[in-house]
């Protein structure tokens, strides 16, 4: 359990949760091992399959507490609320600043700042840890090129040149992903970014990783009443959960990209975990999948502190916690969206 942003998350899959007068009880076969009380929570966010009892659930949608249920792998299953939904003020203004373009740019620009801040330190870990390895020279150029983008990408109001920013970021630092990559390289090898399909072994990790991430941010946002399909960055298109690719932007050098180059650079993952078809689309074999998804869920069980909060957390509780703070900004509770800033 963690108790973060007035938010409680459990992330116990075997833990009951039940009411008792004033207070959230955490039992674990048939014995209590925490509670909390109600008035200080306004979310809770479940990853238990067992459950909660009806007198909890309905207590908190007599309180508006937000109640939602995802699966221990993150997948969003449902969220609880009572009579008054107090979420159609929330989503109200999520949709009036999608359709405000100065407001979407103000949203947006922190964070594709997040995305080439963590690109530029992800470029820079690398520098650091295998310097004897790489091409030192051209990798700090490219770290040089993204932070010189930094300050322009805060002051841009336009989405449109905000996207034309972005773009360079990408390309700087795709540029330089193949200097990343030290194992296997007559496997593992980047020259451009394909993904529709996949036509190497590196993209084909890329692609599956960053499909997980989008996943694991929608459901983020719905379990705190975002519409995980209305965003800012990416414009609306039926059946495309625009705002979770808008959130996961900030978090693809951090939580893909050095996910897939730890699989590549630890040999986790060999060119016997990939199968070529006849028109040449690359794709993992189900061994491989299935390697690559128990290291996945492995990376979301790691802590780290998080640079906003200075919180100590899992990886997988990240996403949720940036759809709480972009809540929290959407509502009015904060001045800016503060992206999440790798370190």
């Amino acid at each position: 359990m963690k108790h973060l942003l007035n938010t409680l998350f459990v992330t116990s899959e075997d833990v009951y949760l039940t009411l008792d007068g004033e207070n959230v009880v955490v039992n674990r076969e048939k014995e209590s091992i925490a509670r909390y009380p109600l008035h200080t929570l306004s979310n809770i966010i479940s990853f238990s399959y067992a459950g909660a009892s009806p007198a909890l659930l309905g207590a908190c949608a007599k309180r508006e507490i937000g109640f939602a249920f995802c699966t221990p792998s993150g997948k969003f299953l449902a969220r609880v609320t009572g009579e008054s939904n107090g979420n159609v003020l929330l989503r109200r203004m999520q949709y009036r600043v999608a359709d405000d373009p100065f407001l979407s740019c103000r949203v947006a620009r922190t964070m594709i700042f997040g995305k080439l801040y963590n690109s530029r330190w992800s470029i820079e870990r690398t520098c650091r840890d295998h310097g004897m390895r790489i091409d030192v020279e051209a990798l700090k150029n490219a770290s040089l090129k993204l932070k010189e983008l930094l300050p322009a990408v805060l002051e841009e109001s336009s989405l449109e040149s905000l996207r034309g920013l972005e773009g360079v970021g990408a390309s700087t630092y795709y540029g330089v992903m193949d200097h990343m990559i030290l194992n296997y390289k007559e496997t593992f090898f980047f020259r451009e970014r394909n993904r529709r399909p996949p036509l190497d072994p590196l993209n084909a990790l890329i692609s599956f990783a960053y499909s997980l991430l989008a996943h694991d941010c929608a459901s983020a946002l719905e379990s705190v009443g975002l519409d995980a399909y209305v965003g800012f960055l990416h414009r609306d298109r039926s059946g495309r959960e625009s705002l979770a690719l808008d959130l996961m932007e900030e978090l693809r050098p951090c939580m893909a990209d050095r996910f897939v180059l730890t699989l590549v650079n630890n040999r986790i993952l060999s060119a016997r975990d990939f199968e070529t078809s006849e028109t040449g689309v690359v794709l993992l074999t189900d061994d491989g999948r299935r390697t690559f998804l128990k290291n996945w869920q492995a990376k979301k069980k790691e802590t780290i502190t998080h640079p906003f909060l200075n919180e100590k957390m899992q990886w997988g509780l990240v996403p949720y916690i940036q759809a709480l703070l972009l809540a929290r900004f959407l509502r009015g509770d904060m001045d800016e969206y503060p992206p999440f800033l790798w370190k």
